[in-house]
């Protein structure tokens, strides 16, 4: 086998091409992909606008995804991993021209981490990105047991994720999600619900007086969240351009994921010990991806899309 199939975007939409299949080097494992998430950056990636939010150069295309779940096929010199090895990884670079959302694909063994055990692949491929969001942002935002987090957007994929491991790390977490989210967001962990149709900052200051400790922002509400936030507190974005003005002292931060072994190893463990939830919203085969993407961009998911070779 010498080629194989894989999804670029650029100039509008998701189109499946057939590419020489890639080979590990030094440091990196390759990876037979049983499953790829399907994320909001990935329809960003699809239509052409990285450059224009200034995260990426401009390029004719660009390889899509960023999660796999699979199976190690091939390793290069210095690789702990052996051959067969089921394991989930984050192809974090943008500008790779192939990358998760293939039937191969190469990766730093920095990135890899053992798939949970008990979990299907299409369920361990919701993990990589949307975890390591959360991790990483709650890391920025590094609040003591008993301190407060809001999260907006909480019945997100991302936002589901913020919750758990903010209850996970002993936080009283404030869940703002659609109206009808509460019994979720609850379950996840939060000890207390706003709805989207209430006025945040009011209802989480009647929850919270003074404000919470620190917000995650995964909706984008910009200085709807942050008046939520008490003077001095923290503000987090997860998207690349938005920010606020640090007003009140607030300290203000934009995180972007990275690729992290040692805190996806965490996750998977958590994972395995029943403490974080896997919700898949749907799978596709890699053929339909541009279905994949209608559906995301269309809204009201609970949970990742998953495409399949």
């Amino acid at each position: 086998m010498t080629n194989m199939r894989a999804l670029i975007g650029g100039t509008g939409s998701p189109r499946l091409v057939e590419v020489p299949v890639p080979e590990a080097g030094p440091g990196q494992v390759r990876i037979r992909m049983s499953a790829a998430g399907v994320n909001p950056f990935d329809l960003a990636v699809a239509a052409g606008t990285l450059a224009d939010h200034g995260v990426a150069r401009k390029l004719d295309s660009y390889g899509l995804g960023f999660d796999v779940a699979g199976t190690v096929d091939q390793v290069g010199e210095g690789v702990s991993y052996r051959i067969g090895d089921e394991v989930i990884a984050l192809v974090a670079r943008l500008e790779l021209p192939v990358k998760a959302q293939a039937e191969y694909v190469v990766v730093d063994a920095s990135a890899v981490a053992r798939a949970p055990r008990g979990a299907s692949a299409v369920a361990a491929a919701t993990i990589p990105l949307n975890a390591l969001t959360a991790w990483q942002a709650l890391d920025r935002a590094p609040l003591a047991p008993g301190r407060t987090l809001l999260v907006t957007g909480a019945a997100g994929a991302v936002g589901g994720y913020l919750v758990e491991l903010g209850a996970v790390r002993g936080l009283r977490v404030v869940a703002a999600a659609g109206d009808g989210d509460e019994e979720l967001v609850r379950g996840l962990g939060a000890e207390s619900f706003v709805p989207r149709s209430a006025d945040l900052a009011s209802a989480v200051r009647s929850l919270v007086p003074g404000g919470v400790d620190a917000v995650v922002d995964a909706a984008v509400l910009g200085l709807g969240a942050l008046d939520a936030v008490r003077d001095g507190g923290t503000y987090v974005s997860l998207t690349p351009g938005v920010t606020v003005i640090p007003l009140r002292g607030t300290d203000v931060a934009s995180v972007f994921f990275r690729a992290d072994a040692a805190q996806l190893d965490e996750v998977v463990r958590l994972v395995e010990a029943g403490r974080i939830t896997l919700r898949v919203a749907g799978t596709y085969p890699l053929e339909k991806a541009a279905d994949a993407h209608a559906r995301l961009a269309a809204g009201g998911l609970r949970g990742r899309l998953v495409l399949v070779p």
